[in-house]
């Protein structure tokens, strides 16, 4: 579930924590941050597509913080992997 967090100003020493989702294909890695819609990143090797991601949610937070927007909280992810036919 998340949970807003509201501020109208950047926040000095706010530590927050998103998590991040890393796949693979045939072009590259490949990060996103599911709280944050439309974040995401890619990258030649794991490590720099997770660096990209870091900075895209830096800048997402950021950005969001400047315009007085809500940041996401998130109490739990689950991540599975689901089977279809076909």
């Amino acid at each position: 579930m998340l949970e807003p967090h509201r501020s109208n100003c950047l926040e000095a020493g706010v530590q927050y924590h998103f998590s991040a989702i890393v796949g693979h294909d045939v072009d590259g890695y490949w990060a996103r941050c599911p709280e944050l819609q439309g974040c995401y990143a890619q990258g030649d090797t794991y490590e720099e597509a997770l660096n990209n991601l870091r900075e895209a949610v830096a800048l997402h937070v950021e950005d969001r913080l400047s315009c007085g927007e809500d940041i996401p909280r998130v109490e739990a992810i689950s991540l599975i992997t689901i089977e279809v036919p076909g």
